[in-house]
């Protein structure tokens, strides 16, 4: 049996005790041997667990928060005059990831993979970042979400047992605008509201088809979720009729709801999964961050017992697995997701490129270092909306020790991770696959060192400077 910090002594330790020892928090409730592969059934009434986790939840929290606050700057520091596309949120300024005591980002690209993880100097804020509740895991919604859903359905995605862990500043405007591929002339049509099953009809009723408004109604209806849902094993107060797609895709963006990937085991390996944007779904011809999905059908049909589901179909067949149809729900959802188009963006030019009369130096000079010293072009391709529909692993692992725990998570090699699009990328932070940087600077800084280009302090900011016109 493997063993993974303190998760294998709630497979075996009383309750009571463990409870008095304070040994493993945030798991009490769950006791998950730390090498299954299905998640058992519940062994506490659901009073009992609920009250233990209630319990728990301060101390699960201040954990995650002490976490946050010993890796990055979490304060509001906004870019003077650069707004998210939706015109309401300001993006977030400077680098937030903290460096080692004693050392400088020039000191620490200057030195070679094998010395900083020897040293231990990879900064804590590069690391994968764990779940606020790695033991349990599951969906996690931020607070705007839920009161805006509980406001418009009477619809309850407040988990008793944690919350959502990062500030508001760091996450994408709310609600996002939408941009549709077959309207660019309309600009934004969510007219400011969060699309819902309310208001859906309302607000696209003469804009889309009739298969797009079916597929729309769909993606909004709420379903059954390892967390929301019907039975005993539930991490929401009151029986819940689930939820739907667009409770993370919200206005087919993002609002950095997270949950954990469905594609690895044991639970203490699974890594932290960011919410991505369905804009321009169109142009992508892989989806999952791990199962390279060949069509949005396939990913659409596939995360009703995945992302729903932590993959595992036991579980929802217990709890109520909604299968859609293949040849028409399936079908409706998938055309409604492919009209989502991307953010304006004024200064590229059909092929994706600057146009020169419009940028500016600064910006000009981004985009030399994007396609050239910077590496970035090599897989976000202007010309295929800066992605390349490929799978890369950046082998981290060079530079820190596998296998050290962290709030009961396991930090393993990341593996191949698709290459997600950067056209809107102002728009969705945090960034990465499970959301560790928290800023384009700090995405800079990340690439400058793993692919070891060497950028000096006005190339870096002369590379932000050209992402925030994508």
């Amino acid at each position: 049996m493997r063993v993974f910090g303190k998760l294998i002594a709630l497979a075996s330790v009383p309750l009571a005790i463990v409870a008095v020892a304070g040994v493993g928090v945030g798991a009490l409730s769950d006791p998950l041997p730390p090498d299954a592969t299905y998640r058992p059934l519940p062994t506490l009434p659901f009073s009992e667990a609920r009250k233990i986790d209630e319990a728990q939840k301060p101390a699960v929290m201040q954990r995650q928060a002490d976490l946050l606050q010993r890796r990055y700057d979490l304060s509001d520091r906004p870019m003077g005059g650069v707004m998210m596309s939706g015109g309401m949120k300001p993006v977030q300024d400077g680098v937030r990831v903290k460096l080692p005591e004693g050392v400088t980002w020039d000191g620490l690209a200057a030195m070679t993979p094998a010395d900083i993880k020897s040293k231990g100097l990879l900064p804590e804020g590069f690391m994968p970042l764990p779940h606020v509740k790695q033991a349990t895991g599951g969906q996690v919604f931020p607070n705007r979400e839920i009161d805006e859903i509980h406001a418009q359905e009477m619809r309850d995605l407040r988990r008793f047992d944690v919350d959502f862990d990062l500030p508001d500043n760091l996450t994408p405007e709310f609600p996002p605008p939408i941009f549709l591929t077959t309207h660019p002339e309309l600009g934004d049509v969510s007219r400011g509201q969060l699309l819902t099953i309310k208001n859906f009809y309302e607000l696209m009723n003469g804009i889309i088809t009739p298969v797009q408004m079916e597929g729309l109604r769909l993606l909004l209806t709420p379903f059954p979720q390892e967390e929301f849902n019907q039975t005993e094993d539930r991490k929401v107060a009151d029986q819940s009729m689930g939820v739907a797609c667009l409770d993370c895709h919200a206005n087919f963006h993002t609002n950095a709801a997270f949950h954990l990937t469905p594609d690895v085991r044991p639970q203490a390996d699974r890594f932290r999964l960011d919410t991505t944007s369905l804009r321009g779904l169109f142009n992508q011809q892989i989806h999952g961050s791990k199962r390279s999905l060949r069509s949005v059908e396939d990913f659409t049909q596939f995360e009703q017992r995945t992302a729903y589901f932590n993959g595992d179909h036991v579980s929802a067949t217990r709890k109520g697995a909604n299968l859609p149809d293949r040849t028409n729900q399936v079908a409706m959802m998938a055309q409604m997701q492919n009209i989502i188009d991307f953010p304006p963006a004024p200064k590229l030019d059909p092929f994706g490129k600057l146009d020169p009369a419009v940028a500016t130096p600064r910006e000009l000079a981004g985009e030399r270092i994007f396609m050239g010293k910077g590496r970035c072009a090599e897989c976000h391709i202007p010309q295929t909306a800066f992605m390349d529909n490929n799978m890369h692993d950046l082998k981290l692992e060079r530079f820190y020790a596998v296998g050290k725990t962290v709030n009961d998570f396991v930090a393993l090699p990341d593996g191949p991770i698709k290459t997600f699009t950067l056209r809107g990328i102002k728009d969705s932070p945090p960034y990465l696959h499970d959301g560790r940087l928290m800023t384009l600077a700090d995405t800079v800084e990340f690439f400058n060192l793993v692919l070891g280009v060497k950028l000096d302090q006005q190339e870096k900011d002369d590379l932000v400077a050209y992402m925030l016109t994508l």
